[in-house]
């Protein structure tokens, strides 16, 4: 009998109730503190439900997943220890941290904005990275500009 290593893989994340997205699943994980997954899966609910309203040609699930896709980072940098010194080495992004990067960034911009409920935060966090703009996008830029500006060091990168 073959032994398969096992491994975490959106295989093993079932989809959310409502959409049927297992990254909006994936979301609702990482959005959720102690365990309480109904309050997270509501706030997330509620903040769609709020884009519905706001935007009305596209699905929520739609303006999620785009909002998803523009905030993802292509490159970022990785410290890399060469001869004693430490150089800030630009290099590609896979698949599976773009999207746990983009989901963290959002995330981390709606709980930094005070004096709204989270679904409201989270909500207008959403729209603002649908249109490509906020502070998830301003992390995302700052992390290409960051890349950019150490393309010399390109070479470390193996």
């Amino acid at each position: 009998m073959a032994y398969k290593k096992w491994t975490r893989s959106h295989d093993s994340l079932r989809p959310d109730t409502r959409y049927g997205n297992r990254v909006a699943s994936k979301f609702i994980n990482c959005m959720m503190r102690d365990g309480k997954k109904s309050i997270a899966s509501k706030i997330f609910y509620d903040a769609l439900t709020q884009i519905a309203k706001k935007v009305a040609d596209v699905p929520p699930i739609e303006v999620f997943e785009r909002a998803l896709n523009n905030v993802k980072p292509n490159i970022q940098v990785r410290s890399r220890r060469v001869g004693g010194s430490n150089y800030q080495v630009p290099m590609p992004v896979n698949k599976r941290r773009q999207e746990s990067l983009a989901i963290r960034w959002i995330l981390e911009a709606a709980l930094a904005k005070k004096g709204k409920p989270m679904r409201d935060r989270l909500a207008s966090e959403l729209l603002d990275a649908y249109r490509g703009e906020g502070a998830a996008m301003t992390t995302r830029e700052n992390v290409h500009r960051m890349a950019d500006a150490n393309k010399a060091f390109a070479h470390f990168a193996w």
